[in-house]
């Protein structure tokens, strides 16, 4: 999107020898995986001890990074090999790369052949080699950011995208990552109201095939799949919710606020989770543009929102009753109350507050794009500092680095006393069972 209006949107919220020399080249593809994310992993660790440590290491950081982009451009390259096997260990590794690195300086170059690559798998590779590259391509966008060259990559494979997406004899798992890298790139680089809501209705059209059909009030089953597909469209659609325009979300809410609670009673946890989450997204848009919004079946759905956060039948698997009651605990007492559950998300020497559905939805879909690497993204990207209000990149010294690291003995004592004080609630709580009892 354009900087004003994302910036807005944060505010707001074989056999034989054949078999043989076959295993042998897989094997030697792991070993070239493996050693770019070592080398990776050791330029990492590098940079971190040449901050603490003399300006004289400066020059080994310097040959190990060089030594890292060899790396990197030779995944590039093997990205466009004749072997199926050699091109998912490069995607890979890119996707690992991409993910735990800010790399704009080095893809700023590199970004119309890499996207030419990743067009080729998409079109003509299947399944694995698809998903691969739809993930690439997300953290390729999330690289370049929401100016011109974002956008660049957004619109030469917005069609693709779509069209994967829409096919019903692709390959479930490939659907699955181009319903997020659609998502994620519009989000981060669609230049206008007219492609945000191409993407919207692309998405909306995959996930309401999870929603009753007419004079029906149980949601149509699908293969766990198909499932995992709608969740994920619906993810992405949630997100991009986030950065509509008031006369886009009234329609929406039109529309949407009878059929979603309806996904409420889907046999998919995750597929219900989303759509609690949702529901509590939509409601938090709607008190924004109206202060005194009402919705009619409130107290329908406050019903089935409680029955689902104390549900403990004993069908559904443990972690998964877990899961489902803390979040629609959270999702009632936001439609109940209107305060949602804040969490703070801690990075380096900062820390970011998750006070809204908006930035919940918004942290936790760059959380699952970039996986372990988010943390770092939000302490170096710019894009994402943007969008979460952080401002510039700290420039901290050697000093200040070291001051912030805590030792192993206090955290063995921070960890002793919580344990001690978890304890001595825990035991209370016991007591007054036993009394009751």
């Amino acid at each position: 999107m354009p900087r004003s209006r994302r910036a807005h949107a944060a505010r707001r919220g074989g056999r034989g020898a054949r078999s043989s020399a076959k295993a042998e080249s897989q094997a030697s593809d792991d070993e070239a995986a493996s050693e770019v994310l070592s080398h990776y992993s050791s330029a990492s660790e590098s940079t971190s001890v040449a901050e603490e440590g003399a300006g004289s290491d400066a020059v080994d950081e310097q040959a190990q990074q060089e030594e890292v982009e060899d790396k990197l451009k030779e995944c590039i390259d093997n990205v466009t090999d004749k072997s199926t096997r050699t091109r998912q260990v490069a995607l890979e590794s890119l996707r690992l790369a991409f993910s735990s690195k800010t790399l704009f300086d080095f893809l700023l170059e590199r970004r119309l052949t890499l996207t030419d690559s990743l067009e080729k798998c998409l079109k003509k590779g299947k399944g694995e080699e698809q998903s691969l590259a739809a993930s690439v391509l997300t953290l390729l966008c999330l690289q370049m950011g929401s100016g011109p060259e974002g956008e660049e990559v957004f619109r030469s494979l917005k069609p693709l995208l779509i069209s994967i997406l829409t096919d019903s004899s692709a390959s479930p798992i490939a659907r699955q990552s181009c319903a997020t890298a659609l998502g994620m790139c519009c989000y981060i680089a669609a230049a206008d109201v007219e492609d945000l809501v191409s993407c919207l209705t692309c998405l909306e059209g995959i996930f309401g095939t999870s929603c009753p059909e007419e004079g029906s009030s149980v949601p149509t089953h699908h293969s766990p799949p198909l499932q995992t597909l709608h969740c994920n469209a619906l993810q992405s659609w949630s997100l991009l919710l986030t950065i509509c325009p008031s006369s886009q979300i009234k329609k929406i809410l039109d529309n949407h606020l009878l059929k979603l609670p309806l996904l409420l009673s889907s046999d998919n946890v995750n597929l219900r989770i989303v759509a609690g989450e949702t529901i509590a997204l939509l409601f938090e848009l709607a008190h924004e543009l109206e202060e005194e919004f009402f919705y009619e079946d409130t107290d329908l759905l406050c019903t089935k929102l409680k029955a689902l956060a104390t549900d403990s039948n004993k069908y559904r698997a443990k972690t998964d009753r877990r899961k489902q009651r803390s979040i629609f605990r959270d999702v009632l007492h936001f439609i109940e109350n209107g305060e949602c559950h804040e969490e703070t998300i801690k990075f380096g020497l900062e820390c970011m507050y998750v006070d809204s559905w908006v930035r919940r939805r918004m942290y936790n879909a760059f959380k699952e794009v970039l996986g372990s690497g988010v943390r770092h993204h939000l302490q170096n990207n710019e894009l994402l500092r943007e969008i979460f209000d952080l401002g510039p990149p700290l420039v901290l010294d050697a000093a200040a680095i070291k001051a912030s690291k805590i030792s192993r003995f206090e955290k063995h004592l921070y960890n002793s006393a919580a344990f001690k004080a978890r304890t001595k609630a825990r035991s209370r709580v016991r007591d007054k069972r036993a009394d009751v009892l």
